[in-house]
């Protein structure tokens, strides 16, 4: 188990031999199979994050993850990649109708998929971003459209018709 101290210096955080997180607190306190929680996942990734102990209860806030040093960074995002699962939209294939429901053919950053859009109120501009979408699927799974703009002329195409 190798630790690694945090820049606020008030934490220690390493892996134990199962993989697990394992939080020093600064009283000493050890907790094993800590979880990290981003509070904005997807509008500010790099902004407030709680690490929880297996009781749910928060054991420490860190404000930014550019303020801690890169190894502890390293092992949180390390850690919240395994956990998030946000595919990006590379290009749309085609969709069954113009109308909703309908079923999407789609290439993601994680290979081919189909989704059902239920209806347009399930695409969202990002707040701050006039370029970036999040789309619901009806089985409740998110997909990020990182830039309208960068997708090719077809996926584009196909798109506009919704929004």
């Amino acid at each position: 188990m190798s630790a690694v101290g945090s820049e606020m210096g008030d934490f220690q955080l390493s892996r134990d031999a199962l993989g697990r997180l394992v939080f020093i607190g600064g009283d000493g306190a050890v907790h094993e199979g800590i979880t990290p929680v981003r509070a904005f996942p997807i509008g500010a990734p790099d902004e407030g994050l709680s690490l929880v102990s297996t009781e749910g209860r928060e054991l420490a806030w860190v404000p930014r993850l550019s303020g801690l040093s890169p190894a502890i960074r390293a092992l949180l995002e390390e850690e919240l990649a395994s956990r998030e699962f946000t595919p990006e939209i590379k290009h749309l294939l085609k969709v069954s109708t113009f109308s909703t429901p309908s079923t999407w053919d789609v290439e993601t950053d994680r290979g081919p998929t189909q989704l059902v859009l239920k209806g347009e109120e399930d695409i969202r501009r990002l707040p701050g971003s006039h370029a970036a979408l999040l789309i619901t699927s009806g089985h409740g799974i998110v997909f990020k459209v990182p830039n309208l703009l960068a997708l090719d002329r077809h996926s584009k195409r196909l798109l506009e018709r919704f929004l």
